[in-house]
Order: structure tokens, then sequence, then C-alpha cells
């Protein structure tokens, strides 16, 4: 019964449009199934990025989807410690994660149950931490003898 309805509605659609299918300007046209589908290309750029740096004051860059922004209060979450934002907090998933963000000031970083370690930038210099499971890792200007502020720019964790 639909394929009879399909067909009478098509072929209502041609008689009241013509010959040419009703386009107005006589050109034939065109079938989407032979063109194909497009290409989806994942740039990795974080999800919602602009509307948390406008809500919560935070750079979220790039990532693979293990490391997601998250409200802070379960133990298990990776927390970094700015003296401009205070407590930020990450919950990391899966075997490796990786995250490409901007975070000023930040002194300390509580590791959870993942291996891992922050990259961090003073002016031109690059420095990285390694960040200890389950416990607390002076990072930034607390473990730089200057006591220069940096900039969190990276993290990566592993299982």
């Amino acid at each position: 019964m639909a394929v009879v309805t399909s067909a009478a509605a098509l072929a209502w659609l041609v008689a009241a449009g013509g010959a040419d299918g009703g386009n107005p300007d006589g050109r034939a046209m065109a079938t989407v199934a032979d063109e194909g589908p497009g290409y989806a290309i994942e740039d990795f750029g974080y999800p919602n990025a602009d509307k948390i740096l406008a809500e919560k004051k935070i750079v979220l860059k790039r990532g693979d989807g293990h490391i997601l922004l998250a409200d802070c209060g379960a133990p298990e979450l990776f927390e970094v410690w700015s003296r401009e934002k205070e407590k930020v907090c990450f919950k990391i998933s899966g075997n490796k994660g990786y995250l490409s963000l901007e975070i000023p000031a930040v002194f300390a970083v509580k590791g959870n149950n993942y291996a891992a370690q922050v990259d961090m930038t003073v002016g031109t210099e690059e420095q990285s931490f390694d960040v200890k499971k389950n416990s607390w890792t002076p990072v930034g200007e607390s473990a730089d003898a200057q006591g220069r502020d940096f900039i969190l720019m990276e993290i990566r964790a592993n299982k």
C-alpha cells in the first residue's frame, strides 16, 4: 500500500509541475545520491570552549576527549590549583588522555590514579612536570627557584 501511495504522489508531483518536475528555470534537477556524502573532519577542538571561556574564564583548546572539565568534589578528579582560578578539576577516562589549555598562575596539581605530565610556560621558557599519582605535586611557581608565574599549557595522562 505504501509503494502505491508513494508512486501516486510522485506521479502527481510530476504532472503538477510539468515535465521538468516543477523547476521554474527549466533546468534538470541533479540527484543528490550520485554525489555521495561529505567528509567529517575532526579538529579535536574542545566542545563548548567559547561558552566555558565566557562563563569560567578558562581557555580549553584541543584534546582527545579523555580529559574533560568537571565540577570539583569527587576524589578521583585531577585537580589544578591556580592563584587566579583557584581549583579547576578534570575527569580523565580511557587508557590515555591529552588536553591543550591555558590556565595562568598554576602552582600545584593533585594527581589521580593516572600517571600524568603537565607542560607549562613562563615567557618563552617551557617546562614539564611529572605529576605523582594520587598525590600533590608542586609545579610552576612553587617549583621554580625564582617563583615566576607559569601558564599550564598541556595535560597528558596514561593509565
